[in-house]
C-alpha cells in the first residue's frame, strides 16, 4: 500500500472495488484537489451527472470569466453549458490519465451524460452522445445514457459506435438484465464494423439508496412488525441480484466468451446513489455491503470521507447471498410490496430529478448571460 494513501480506502481498493468520486466542479481540478484525493483515497474515477454540474456552475466564481467571454461571443445557453462541463470532464480526464494508464485502461475513467430531456429519445441521444464523444476527444471518458426502454437502443448503438458508456438509472435486476444484452448487442455490432473491441469499456450504474428509500417508506406505511424488519434490507439485496445475474452473463455466458475471445470487456456493476439517505443506518451500509472484486462503487465526498474514517473491508458479502437476497424480495411481496410499481416509479423521478436540474442549470446559466450582456 501506498503509505500516502488512506489505509481503509485503500484496503477497499485490494479487494477489488475501483473508487470513484461522485462529483465535479472546475475548483475541484485547479485546487489540485481532485489530484489529491487520486493521491490520498485511492480515488481512480469521477462520475457527474446534471445536479452535480447544476450546483458547480450555480456557486462561486469559478466559471465567471468563461461565461462572460463565451456570451460577448454571443453564445447561447446550451452552447455555454456544453463548453463549460466539457472542458471540465476534458480536465479530469487528464488528471485520470495516469491511473488510466497503469489500469489497463480500465480505471481513470470520467464520466459525462446526455441532456436528460432526451431520455426517451433514441436517436437524438445517440446523436449527442457521438457529439460529447469528440468534443472530448478523450479515450478514458465514458458517456452516461440512463437505462430507459429508449436509452437501451440507444445504448447498443452507441457501443456499435466504438465509444465507453456508462449506463446509468438503473434501479430493477430486469432492467439491468436488458442493459447487459444491449451491450453485448452493441459490442457484436461493433465488433462487425471493425472497431477493436479491447477499447471499448462500459459500467452499468446500479442505483442502491434510493431503493431502500422508497421501499422504507411502503414498508413503514404497512406498519405491521413483519414489514418493518424488512427495512433496509431491499438496496443490498437488489444489487446482490443483480451481482448475480452479471456473473451468469460474464463469467459463465457464452455470448460474452466469444466476445472475449476478441478482446472484448466485461461491462462492471458500479454501486451507485451509495450515500446513506436514513440516519439510523451506518454511513457506509451501502460501501462495506457491496465489497467483491470487479465493481465500482462511485461516492459522495461524505461517503468516502466516512469510509475513510471507519470503513471496514470484511469477507465478501456479495457472492452467494443470491437466494437469500431473492427471499428477502419474496417477503417483500408478501407484505404488499408492488416491486414492479416501485422500481418504475423510482426510474420516472431519477429522470426528473436530473430534468429538473438541468432546467435549473439552464436558468442559471441564462441569467449569468443576461447579466454579461448589461455588463
Amino acid at each position: 500500500m501506498n503509505q500516502n494513501q488512506n489505509p481503509n480506502l485503500s484496503a477497499l481498493s485490494e479487494a477489488g472495488v475501483s473508487v470513484w468520486l461522485d462529483d465535479l466542479s472546475r475548483d475541484l481540478i485547479s485546487s489540485g484537489e481532485l489530484a489529491e484525493l487520486v493521491a490520498t483515497r485511492s480515488v481512480v474515477g469521477v462520475t457527474t451527472n446534471p445536479s452535480i454540474f447544476q450546483a458547480a456552475l450555480s456557486s462561486g466564481t469559478a466559471y465567471d470569466t468563461q461565461v462572460a467571454a463565451l456570451a460577448a461571443e454571443g453564445a447561447d445557453v446550451d452552447t455555454v453549458i456544453r463548453t463549460t462541463t466539457t472542458d471540465d470532464v476534458r480536465a479530469a480526464c487528464d488528471v485520470l490519465e495516469p491511473v488510466f494508464a497503469v489500469s489497463d485502461e480500465v480505471d481513470g475513467r470520467v464520466s459525462i451524460e446526455v441532456d436528460p430531456r432526451l431520455a426517451h429519445d433514441a436517436d437524438a441521444t445517440v446523436a449527442q452522445a457521438i457529439e460529447l464523444w469528440r468534443i472530448v476527444d478523450r479515450p478514458n471518458l465514458l458517456i452516461k445514457i440512463p437505462a430507459t426502454v429508449a436509452g437501451l437502443e440507444a445504448i447498443r448503438r452507441v457501443i456499435a459506435e466504438g465509444i465507453s458508456v456508462n449506463v446509468t438509472l438503473i434501479f430493477s435486476v430486469d432492467r439491468y438484465v436488458q442493459v447487459m444484452q444491449s451491450y453485448l448487442e452493441g459490442l457484436s455490432a461493433a465488433a462487425e464494423a471493425g472497431h477493436d473491441l479491447g477499447s471499448i469499456h462500459s459500467v452499468a450504474s446500479f442505483f442502491v439508496s434510493r431503493v431502500d428509500t422508497e421501499i422504507d417508506a411502503r414498508l413503514e406505511e404497512l406498519g405491521t412488525g413483519e414489514a418493518r424488519d424488512l427495512q433496509g434490507k431491499a438496496a443490498l439485496a437488489n444489487a446482490r441480484l443483480a451481482y448475480a445475474e452479471y456473473s451468469e452473463v460474464f463469467s459463465a455466458g457464452a455470448r460474452f466468451a466469444e466476445l472475449a475471445g476478441r478482446g472484448a470487456r466485461p461491462q462492471r456493476p458500479l454501486w451507485a446513489s451509495t450515500g446513506v439517505k436514513n440516519p439510523e443506518y451506518d454511513d457506509t451500509l451501502y460501501v462495506s455491503g457491496l465489497i467483491t472484486p470487479g465493481t465500482v462503487n462511485t461516492m459522495p465526498a461524505s461517503t468516502m470521507e466516512a469510509f475513510a474514517d471507519h470503513g471496514r473491508v470484511e469477507k465478501d458479502p456479495v457472492v452467494g447471498r443470491a437466494e437469500q437476497s431473492a427471499e428477502t424480495f419474496r417477503s417483500l411481496e408478501r407484505v404488499g410490496v408492488d416491486l414492479v410499481e416501485v422500481f418504475d416509479k423510482l426510474e420516472a423521478e431519477g429522470v426528473a430529478k436530473f430534468e429538473s436540474a438541468w432546467t435549473g442549470l439552464l436558468q442559471t446559466t441564462a441569467q449569468q448571460i443576461r447579466a454579461n450582456a448589461e455588463n
